[in-house]
């Protein structure tokens, strides 16, 4: 592997994040997430609500909004990772109020539920139903919600695009995906590849795919695993970010390459010396560099007059 200095050289101080153990993992990654960083929240007013999904669960949401700018806003839904079985609202939190405060916007992050326990649809039905909320709800200008996902909800936000054109909405005006897990398949070069990678590796995409998939008796639809859609057109422009040492590495290069076959205009940045979930280590040049472009991208499509677009 290529790595980039920074990110190797603070490796040894991050937790094993492997799914092997998921009861260990989902600890682990809750202790980290209580210790990240969270930006000043000053002028924003965050709120926790619940939502009633289709089938119906409740549904946690964390709403970030700026106190003192001129609505209606452009809203962002935030999908956060963790292979669809692990991750929470409280992961989401730095983000929610960085983007909040940046672009601004208003941000709502979804607690949505996770397998093995809650198998696919659950978490896409939670999904749905924190965009319907957002969709509905007051000061928020519908024709700018842009979704942002991160890994499994990377994976979550393509589908949750798909299903939103084949429903007719609500619209959805632009996709951020982050290393997106959208191929059960697992067989590009880099996920066979990339068996011993920090972090995430093709076991973890394997349990993974077993966990979120347990349900649909060997028939993925493609609202499951986006990469399996026959049609792509008609879905709103996208961001794809991919890193370099990850098993989902190519499976994001290969669907933004099918949106762009299918009309569907896409920017695409892999991130050298990467490795998947790399951006935790937030004080590396890489990742301040990703975080930002992060945001100048989201603030493009939610703001294109003042983008000049």
């Amino acid at each position: 592997m290529h790595l980039d200095p920074e990110l190797a050289a603070a490796l040894p101080a991050i937790p094993d994040l492997h799914i092997h153990d998921l009861a260990g993992a989902r600890v682990r990654m809750a202790q980290l997430a209580a210790r990240a960083e969270v930006p000043a929240t000053e002028g924003l007013g965050i709120i926790d609500k619940s939502v009633r999904a289709a089938d119906g669960a409740s549904v946690p949401i964390r709403v970030c909004r700026p106190l003192d700018a001129a609505g209606p806003l452009p809203a962002v839904l935030l999908l956060h990772g963790g292979g669809f079985v692990m991750g929470s609202l409280e992961s989401t939190t730095p983000q929610s109020v960085a983007l909040c405060t940046g672009l601004p916007a208003v941000v709502v992050a979804v607690g949505y539920r996770l397998a093995p326990e809650h198998p696919y649809p659950a978490a896409l039905r939670d999904s749905e139903a924190a965009l319907r909320w957002i969709a509905d709800a007051e000061g928020i200008d519908t024709a700018r919600i842009g979704v942002y996902g991160m890994s499994a909800g990377g994976g979550l936000a393509a589908a949750l695009a798909l299903l939103m054109r084949d429903r007719g909405g609500p619209p959805i005006g632009f996709q951020l995906l982050d290393a997106p897990e959208v191929d059960d398949r697992l067989e590009t070069p880099s996920a066979r590849t990339f068996d011993d990678t920090p972090l995430w590796n093709r076991a973890d995409a394997e349990l993974s795919w077993r966990h979120y998939l347990a349900g649909c008796d060997g028939q993925v639809p493609a609202y499951a695993a986006p990469a399996r859609a026959d049609d792509l057109s008609g879905l709103p422009p996208a961001y794809v970010s991919v890193y370099e040492n990850d098993p989902l590495r190519d499976e994001g290069i290969a669907y933004a390459s099918a949106l762009l076959r299918a009309g569907v205009s896409v920017e695409l940045h892999l991130f050298p010396g990467t490795f998947h979930r790399s951006a935790i280590i937030a004080g590396a040049q890489v990742s301040r560099r990703q975080a930002a472009e992060t945001h100048v991208v989201l603030r493009r499509a939610l703001y294109p007059e003042a983008s000049g677009q």
